[in-house]
């Protein structure tokens, strides 16, 4: 093993609880910050004439680019650490959210598209909390650690119920302001009380060499293909289900209750997600990713059915994105005890990765997909249940975690 892995068994660790909280918070500004876009796209849809492809395309970019860049926030995490990375990931975001600002006040959608691609930046904030969490806690609750950490993503939440509002109250323009006010304060808190677990070392392996024996490593690729179908459903559905939700049912939905409905769906998923990683470190995180991916693909396929508007279709959409949330705290169960502890940052930067693009396409397949005469977005629902269940039987075939 790599003699700069963290490898100490000994070390005090008291106030973990409290440092996997602060990442967790930094977690949720970040969040909020690359999602500030989609729950006012009615705003942009509206001021700007969008067409469907021009909207699909203004959600995917922060989607897109907060996936890729995961890769090296994940790697540059196991060199750095996480105080020095939360910091420096919210201080860059800042001018990304003013940019989105500046964008949408003078009407511009070509603006708007480059400042959202500068947003994804925001979006690989996740891929610095799992290993910060991990070395805070010792193998047999990392389940716990990194599902505690992975509720930042109520940021979504905060970005859908509280964006609109802010927009109505104090204006467009001075709601990214406050935002962006709110990250400054953020990274400064990070800076000055955020400190490194003492059973971390850094890894000061070059980032290509890394990066290329992560690939080579089996868990890299079977938690990818489970945490892209867990993970990027969600992001897809936070992302598009206020869209979806007007387009469906125009007459009982208006964007601001979409948008409630849209945290709702991400509070559900914030809250099961800790319960994932809880039951995994308890009956194995195998277990725990089929229930969740059973529960998806039956969901899904509830939802391809469009229901009246009522009670199924809140109920519908809370399961289904309780059952993400288990599967997202199972898979990140997975890679602690499967993974070489010098190499947990770059493994999950690709797997968080995996998972930010599985949220990139869906909504570009939900636009592509969606037939105006029928008024149905049922084929991109369709393809979802197909390729959940596939990731249902990929998932039985695995082995379940392995210490290393």
């Amino acid at each position: 093993m790599n003699d700069t892995a963290i490898t100490t068994t000994s070390g005090n660790l008291r106030g973990q609880f409290t440092q996997v909280i602060l990442a967790m918070l930094a977690s949720t500004v970040g969040f909020w910050a690359w999602m500030i876009i989609s729950p006012i796209q009615a705003f942009y849809s509206e001021e700007m004439q969008l067409s469907e492809g021009q909207i699909s395309l203004m959600l995917a970019a922060p989607v897109l680019v907060g996936a890729l860049g995961r890769i090296i926030t994940g790697s540059l995490t196991d060199r750095f650490g996480g105080r020095k990375m939360f910091t420096a990931i919210l201080l860059i975001s800042i001018p990304a959210v003013l940019l989105v600002a500046v964008a949408g006040s003078i009407g511009s959608f070509v603006l708007l598209f480059i400042a959202g691609t500068y947003l994804g930046v925001a979006g690989t904030i996740f891929a610095i909390g799992i290993p910060f969490s991990s070395a805070w806690y010792e193998p047999k609750r990392r389940g716990f650690a990194t599902g505690v950490f992975g509720m930042g993503m109520i940021g979504t939440a905060v970005s859908a119920f509280v964006t609109p509002r802010l927009l109505r109250t104090i204006g467009y323009f001075e709601t990214h302001l406050l935002v962006a006010g709110i990250m400054l304060v953020m990274a400064v808190i990070v800076w000055f009380f955020m400190r490194e677990s003492p059973e971390w070392v850094p890894n000061r392996e070059p980032f290509l060499p890394k990066v290329m024996g992560t690939l080579k490593l089996a868990i890299t690729w079977e938690m990818s293909f489970l945490y892209g179908i867990v993970f990027g459903g969600f992001v897809a559905f936070s992302t598009f289900l206020p869209k979806y939700l007007v387009t469906i049912y125009p007459d009982d939905v208006e964007p601001v209750g979409a948008g409630t409905r849209t945290a709702l769906f991400a509070v559900a998923a914030v809250v099961a997600r800790p319960i994932g990683g809880v039951l995994a470190d308890i009956f194995g995180p195998k277990i725990i990713s089929l229930i969740s991916l059973a529960g998806i693909v039956t969901l899904a396929y509830v939802v391809g059915q469009q229901p009246a508007e009522g009670i199924l279709t809140g109920v519908t959409f809370i399961a289904m994105a309780s059952a993400m949330g288990l599967g997202m705290g199972a898979v990140f169960a997975w890679i602690g005890p499967s993974t070489p502890k010098e190499k947990v940052g770059a493994v999950s930067g690709i797997v968080a990765a995996a998972g930010g693009l599985g949220g990139y396409f869906p909504p570009l397949v939900m636009g592509a997909t969606y037939h105006p005469e029928s008024n149905s977005y049922s084929l991109g629902l369709w393809l979802l249940v197909l390729v959940g269940a596939f990731a249902l039987v990929v998932a039985g075939m695995l082995k379940g975690a392995r210490s290393k």
